[in-house]
């Protein structure tokens, strides 16, 4: 057979693919891994006991606010990246806004603390725990993306693992939020962030192996 039959009947047998079936199949796989995680942070550190009067404060939202952003931009970033044509991961700049935003709330705080406080802003009660806590939260997320890219055609393998990663990170930080009780703006830029960037990490590494097709 020529070369020209045979992509001519590779072609023939193809169906086009239904509109918005990346962003389904990618919400699908956060949904279902992401209830997951929430189990594991419910078994595993618990829920704040003291939530229900959390949820009425700004740090909750403040948190929540930082995060689900963060996981916004990220998802719109990888569902672009899961097109074989794509070089670029879009919209990854729009990631200044909302660290922008929570470091002008850390200069604030620490504008209205005395010095001698700001050690505790910024370490708060958990940071030696925290980033851990967030980079493992996200992998059940990370996994559930990693499986719903095996049916898309990515081509920069190793920036959409990175990417996913920051996608997982940011959703497993959402939920972690659900147990954690830090107030700071600054605990939250830092250790918040070093967890999400660690899930990023792991994205990165695992990328171009679980995504080749």
């Amino acid at each position: 057979m020529r070369t020209e039959d045979l992509v001519a009947a590779l072609a023939a047998q193809s169906r086009a693919v239904p509109r918005g079936a990346v962003p389904r199949r990618i919400a699908l796989a956060i949904a279902a891994s992401g209830a997951l995680t929430l189990a594991l942070v419910a078994a595993w550190l618990g829920l704040r006991p003291d939530l229900p009067q959390a949820v009425g404060g700004f740090p909750f939202w403040m948190k929540w606010g930082y995060t689900i952003s963060l996981g916004a931009i990220a998802v719109a970033a990888v569902a672009h990246l899961a097109r074989p044509e794509v070089t670029d991961a879009r919209g990854l700049r729009w990631l200044a806004v909302p660290v922008g935003v929570l470091a002008v709330l850390a200069i604030v705080q620490l504008l209205a603390t005395p010095p001698g406080d700001w050690t505790a802003l910024w370490q708060g009660r958990s940071w030696r725990v925290c980033s851990m806590k967030v980079a493992t939260l996200s992998l059940p997320i990370l996994g559930g993306l990693m499986l719903a890219f095996r049916a898309f055609a990515p081509t920069r393998l190793r920036l959409t693992g990175a990417v996913a990663g920051l996608a997982a990170g940011a959703c497993a930080a959402t939920l972690y939020g659900l147990h954690c009780p830090e107030v700071s703006a600054l605990f939250i830029l830092v250790w918040y962030s070093l967890g999400i960037l660690a899930a990023a990490a792991v994205g990165a590494l695992i990328g171009p192996r679980l995504l080749r097709w």
